[in-house]
């Protein structure tokens, strides 16, 4: 098991429970990526939840399973050999801090760039591990995961009835797409068991600034979404589907038609939670008011 160096545990954000029990939430919208009328499903998820679960994707197994067996190979290295590829600067390994706003969580990371160029030599030190085996392991699970977010835009601009459908895709091909690909770590908290009727934050909740944000987890649960009533529910874990989240830069585009989702992670008292998210994003010279005042025309 994965131990955190941890300060005492009340140095975490925590959040009560509105239920005794876990209460997961079953209506978020599933598309088949595999049928023709899957382009409005997908414009409708957009508009109502800004989430949405996608099945019958072309993302091999194989790439999956190689990238989490890499991934677990890192974060089950000691904490001083998994410091060797920090600090986040932004890129490499980081621990509970979030970001540059002082932001904590119980959580362990690796942050890369999708650059298939990207130097791994962050990694080498690090005993055990390989930062070729790494690189390869993103390497084809990015482009997989990238190819299936285009994918979705393309059904989304033509949903839209947007021509030509690579309006928005085009952005995360782009080779100065600002897209970046991060490795969460959640590891057990039996200590949160202290507080009773709270857990305790692993990943405090947020928008993604992305177009868009596409997830895979294993089948620990923990992710929660704001629904538009105010209302925090749990997503049911899959770990052989993709979870998709509207990002700020999509929500500016559509002149907010499409609501970037705020979601959080809680903690698991006993289980470990590996999730996989790339992050798709536009050049950071892209004009996207362009594209807002063309999408006010439809």
């Amino acid at each position: 098991m994965v131990v955190l160096t941890k300060p005492t545990i009340d140095h975490f954000p925590i959040v009560k429970n509105s239920f005794k029990s876990p209460s997961f939430f079953n209506d978020i919208p599933v598309i088949d990526l595999s049928k023709p009328d899957s382009k409005n499903l997908i414009v409708n998820a957009c508009e109502e939840f800004g989430f949405f679960k996608v099945i019958n994707h072309d993302v091999p197994m194989e790439f999956i399973s190689k990238l989490e067996s890499e991934a677990i190979k890192f974060f089950s290295s000691p904490l001083s050999e998994k410091l060797k590829a920090g600090p986040a600067d932004p890129f490499g390994y980081g621990n509970k801090k979030i970001g540059q706003n002082g932001d904590i969580g119980w959580v362990e990371y690796i942050l890369l760039s999708t650059n298939s160029e990207f130097n791994y030599q962050k990694f080498a030190s690090v005993l055990g591990v390989n930062p070729e085996n790494i690189r390869a392991a993103v390497n084809d699970y990015v482009s997989a995961v990238k190819k299936m977010s285009c994918e979705i835009l393309e059904k989304l601009a033509e949903g839209l009835n947007i021509h030509p459908t690579n309006v928005f895709s085009k952005l995360l091909m782009d080779e100065k797409s600002d897209s970046v690909f991060r490795v969460n770590h959640y590891p057990p908290c039996p200590d949160i068991q202290e507080f009773n009727a709270k857990n305790l934050i692993g990943f405090g909740e947020h928008t993604d600034p992305q177009i868009i944000s596409v997830l895979r987890s294993n089948n620990t649960s923990g992710l929660q979404i704001l629904l538009k009533n105010g209302h925090w529910i749990s997503v049911p874990s899959d770990q052989n589907s993709f979870f998709i989240n509207v990002g700020d830069s999509l929500q500016v585009m559509t002149n907010g038609r499409f609501k970037s989702v705020k979601h959080r992670v809680l903690t698991n008292s006993v289980k470990s939670r590996l999730s996989m998210i790339y992050f798709g994003g536009p050049p950071l010279t892209e004009k996207i008011g362009e594209i807002r005042r063309r999408f006010a025309r439809h």
